[in-house]
């Protein structure tokens, strides 16, 4: 029996749409969007890698479990990816981001959106995504981030999912929710750009704290005081950027904080408890055989953090262990011999 509610979410207009990356998030969003009744393309730039994905009609890497709708289609052109859709979603890493975009500005037609699932500062420049776009793509393009806590072989598998899509244009907030909003998948709509991406920045930093605690064997009072306290430093940062504090409280901030720190699917997580095994950075990276975010993004947050004068020392820390060598262990105590001062500073 279809639901009144069932309805309204099949009566949604669902335009074409080209996922652009075809690593384990951005697969995962293309083919939930063709589930949901969207024409849907899923570009790479590898063409060797999307013949296969196209010949196995899944991506065997990443989502094997996963099989490809038939109205998925897979694309190695960028020009015939962007040509086939109305509307843009980025699903590359933060350090590709840019570049992604300026390759994809000269083919944008009139009344194209953009949205993007790209988590983090820029390196170089410490911008956040939304500031990057406007930069290549010019302020008129409508734009959105989407993020939240989302594993990719969970919503790959069809299990029920929530996530924030913030634009500073709410009625394309709004439109991008409802649209990839389905039975097993939910979207709320936010004009909180910055928040959101700050959340989506500096929570992968933490989720690396989160694992070098477990896997120094800390236990489950640290992990608790180490998201709650990396908690108070996301909206630090938040705010000084312009954010909105109540973003983080939500599933862009708190919820993908939490996703990301207990959950052994997180790269970041898992990369943290190599760290406190006793691997190097360069090891614990080849080990998880991924992009792991939190890496770049450490640097990247300290060096925001600094410029605004704000106080990190959790993010700190971490950068310092993945930098510089320090020893988990020392990291700790230095944590734990700051200070004491209020809760709330």
């Amino acid at each position: 029996m279809t639901t009144s509610k069932d309805a309204a979410i099949e009566a949604v207009a669902r335009p074409a749409m080209a996922v652009l990356g075809a690593g384990s998030w951005g697969t995962a969003l293309a083919v939930h969007l063709a589930r949901t009744g969207h024409p849907t393309v899923l570009w790479g730039r590898d063409a060797a890698q999307m013949a296969a994905l196209a010949a196995a009609r899944c991506n065997a890497r990443y989502l094997p479990m996963t099989p490809f709708p038939e109205s998925l289609r897979v694309e190695s052109d960028l020009a015939r990816a962007v040509a086939a859709a109305q509307e843009l979603l980025l699903a590359v890493p933060s350090h590709g981001f840019r570049e992604c975009l300026v390759h994809v500005a000269p083919l944008l037609r009139d009344g194209m959106r953009v949205a993007w699932a790209t988590k983090g500062f820029e390196l170089d420049s410490g911008k956040l995504p939304h500031q990057v776009a406007n930069e290549v793509l010019g302020i008129a393009v409508p734009k959105a981030v989407l993020s939240g806590p989302t594993f990719a072989r969970e919503v790959g598998l069809g299990l029920p999912t929530a996530m924030t899509v913030a634009s500073r244009d709410q009625d394309y907030a709004l439109a991008l929710a409802r649209a990839l909003s389905g039975q097993h998948f939910r979207a709320y709509a936010s004009t909180d750009v910055i928040g959101v991406e700050v959340g989506g920045a500096t929570k992968n930093v933490l989720a690396i704290g989160a694992g070098i605690s477990d896997g120094l064997g800390f236990g489950a009072n640290t992990r608790v005081a180490l998201i709650t306290r990396g908690l108070a430093e996301m909206m630090r940062l938040g705010v000084a950027l312009g954010a909105d504090k109540d973003t983080f409280m939500g599933l862009a901030g708190l919820g993908d904080l939490v996703l990301t720190c207990t959950d052994d699917q997180s790269r970041n997580r898992r990369f943290g408890l190599a760290l406190a095994a006793g691997k190097t950075t360069a090891a614990a990276q080849r080990e998880i055989g991924q992009v792991v975010e939190g890496v770049l993004a450490a640097r990247a947050v300290r060096n925001v953090a600094g410029n605004h004068q704000v106080e990190m020392p959790i993010a700190e820390q971490i950068c310092r262990v993945i930098y510089e060598g320090l020893p988990p262990r020392e990291a700790v105590a230095a944590l734990m011999g700051r200070a004491v001062k209020s809760e709330t500073q």
